[in-house]
């Protein structure tokens, strides 16, 4: 069992597509990588991207984002409001950090890493990867572990552990090929 003590706080462009959030999700299954973390805040935002940028109809919006609630129970941040205002960040996206500093998470993951520059995160002992950063890092932890729930998830969804890897971690690619 690998207890992870490491918390991330997912933001809404690395929770919208898949099978990047496939990917994020299963490292956060038990046993786990890490710990998830998001706010009500984020899902709002999720909302919106999936149904406007994705075309998700409502009810499939709500099942997706019911069942990650339900398999993660304890990801959601609650009273992080208060902080949004002290945040130095772009001032749409103050609010998940102030969801990070109110968890005390590690880092972010967020492919808008310019919206956390590095001086908004440094007072709060946090850093900013991208879903492809953040993966390889995972990857580090425990190669033989990160690969067998790549081969699961390239198996559930009818993929090639190659085209996988190509589609949405590309710089894994080299690491896996030396594994």
């Amino acid at each position: 069992m690998r207890i992870s003590r490491y918390i991330a706080v997912l933001d809404a462009c690395v929770l919208a597509p898949m099978p990047i959030v496939d990917t994020l999700l299963r490292l956060a299954e038990e046993p786990a990588f890490y710990t998830p973390k998001w706010s009500a805040s984020i899902l709002q935002e999720l909302r919106r991207t999936l149904q406007n940028k994705f075309g998700y109809s409502h009810e499939q919006v709500e099942r997706r984002i019911g069942k990650m609630e339900s398999a993660f129970p304890d990801a959601i941040v609650a009273g992080y409001e208060s902080l949004i205002s002290a945040m130095t960040n772009e001032p749409k996206d103050r609010h998940v950090l102030a969801t990070a500093v109110k968890c005390g998470a590690h880092s972010i993951v967020s492919d808008n890493t310019k919206h956390f520059p590095k001086e908004a995160l440094v007072p709060y002992g946090l850093e900013c990867l991208t879903a492809d950063d953040f993966m390889r890092h995972q990857y580090h932890l425990d190669p033989d572990a990160f690969i067998g729930i790549l081969i699961e998830q390239a198996r559930d969804i009818g993929w090639t552990l190659p085209r996988l890897i190509s589609k949405h971690v590309p710089s894994l690619s080299e690491l896996i090929i030396m594994h």
